[in-house]
């Protein structure tokens, strides 16, 4: 603040003439007509009245030279590479498998869990089976289907396998006398209308193109579909199911035709029904009897390799719609053998049966087997892109710096001693060129 004490009956003196010198000043700038900085019509303040009043008094600016601010180029933003999304690349890396988690709803639910659990292996097969209670079963009149036919439908190449029995009451020990007197009912056609309603519920669920098999493990002793009681009747009844399926409009279905290993109760090659009713030759495989190495399976009669080259004589691909551990436990070498047998052989397709004592996923007694097969399976069928190479960033060439000018900024400079300056608001010190100052003291 300016000092206080001196000569203070002074001011009331320059207030008048400073009012005067401010009022012309201000009164020239709007009478030019105020333009923008550059503008020729933008005039000087008149400073006259107040340099003849107070001609020592009024401090002038000196001259300040423009400063040059160099513009700022905006940095460049790298753009990163865009990997591409995994894709899943039907049987790239090993025959198309799934496995068996449950007949209904659940089984369904517990693949994508399953696949999981395989670091996102593609499960392309999925694999249930018809209760065989009552003839509504067998006719597929079960709400699950609608749950696999979805699961079937959401990826173009995924495989649908459905086991279907020949009879009802098909696990209720029904005796040979009275297996042999149904297979010659159905061999005389007394059936086909149970099949000929499962067809076209398949068809309407739109998964007309399902694998169907049919009588599995016909050879055992088990079900009431078995085919030792009387092949011939069998063989004829098989034929029968099969023309019947075919004939319904929009079907695309393929039968496969699966014994269990060995000879068990009959040869089965005895209950073949013919190369021209059966596309797929298949073999449910479990590691028993007790004691038998995997090297007595591949060789026994009726074994792995005369699966493989009767399939191979009557040019049928292969399937193995259930395999897993049995009789020998958390047997390693099995499993090690029989996925390296797979590989090899490249069957259409095949479903590990996952539960105890069968299985790795849902069972908990085979650790070993367990860890050998999610080691081999683990990401199957998910190929994913090479990394990309580093997408080059053109370089910036350097932009010289634009020095635009900056407006100068008057400076006022301090009062000179001696003097008591005269506050006066900075928008009349702006037009004035300065602050006044009133001597005193001399």
């Amino acid at each position: 603040m300016a000092p206080q004490h001196e000569r203070v009956r002074i001011r009331g003196l320059v207030v008048g003439a400073v009012a005067m010198a401010v009022s012309a000043a201000l009164m020239s700038g709007t009478a030019a007509g105020l333009g923008g900085a550059g503008d020729p019509r933008v005039l000087a303040p008149d400073l006259t009245a107040s340099a003849v009043a107070f001609p020592d008094l009024v401090q002038r600016p000196a001259p300040v030279p423009p400063v040059l601010m160099p513009s700022v180029a905006a940095p460049s933003v790298p753009v990163p590479a865009v990997r591409p999304p995994v894709v899943p690349v039907p049987g790239a890396q090993g025959p198309p498998f799934g496995a068996f988690l449950g007949s209904d709803e659940r089984g369904v639910a517990r693949m994508e869990q399953f696949s999981r659990w395989l670091g996102g292996a593609e499960l392309r097969v999925g694999h249930t089976y018809l209760p065989g209670n009552h003839w509504s079963d067998i006719e597929g009149d079960v709400r699950f289907l609608e749950s696999w036919a979805r699961w079937r439908n959401e990826k173009d190449d995924r495989m649908f396998v459905l086991n279907v029995p020949l009879q009802e009451r098909n696990e209720a020990g029904v005796p040979d006398r009275e297996v042999r007197e149904l297979l010659r009912r159905g061999a005389a056609g007394e059936f086909d209308h149970h099949f000929r309603a499962l067809a076209e519920r398949l068809v309407r669920l739109k998964v007309p193109d399902t694998i169907l098999v049919l009588g599995w493990e016909m050879n055992g002793v088990t079900y009431t579909h078995r085919c030792g009681p009387d092949p011939q009747a069998w063989k004829t009844y098989w034929n029968r199911i099969v023309t019947t399926m075919r004939a319904v409009p929009g079907q695309k279905f393929r039968f496969d035709f699966t014994p269990s290993r060995g000879r068990d109760a009959v040869p089965w090659t005895q209950c073949y029904p013919g190369d021209d009713t059966v596309d797929v030759i298949g073999m449910d495989s479990y590691d028993q009897p007790a004691g038998m190495s995997f090297d007595e399976q591949v060789e026994e009669p009726y074994g792995l390799q005369a699966h493989v080259d009767f399939a191979k004589a009557h040019g049928k691909p292969l399937s193995y719609p259930e395999w897993g551990l049995f009789h020998n436990g958390d047997n390693l070498e099995y499993m090690r053998r029989m996925l390296a047998w797979m590989d090899e052989h490249k069957p259409l397709y095949n479903t590990l049966t996952d539960y105890c004592p069968h299985g790795v996923w849902r069972c908990d007694q085979n650790p070993a087997s367990s860890r050998h097969y999610r080691s081999v399976l683990f990401g199957r069928d998910v190929v994913v892109p090479p990394e990309p190479s580093a997408t080059p960033v053109t370089p910036v060439t350097p932009v010289p710096p634009v020095l635009t000018p900056v407006p100068p900024v008057p400076t006022v400079p301090p009062p000179p001693v001696g003097c008591l300056p005269v506050e006066l608001g900075s928008r009349v010190e702006f037009w004035l060129g300065g602050k006044l100052c009133l001597p005193f003291g001399r």
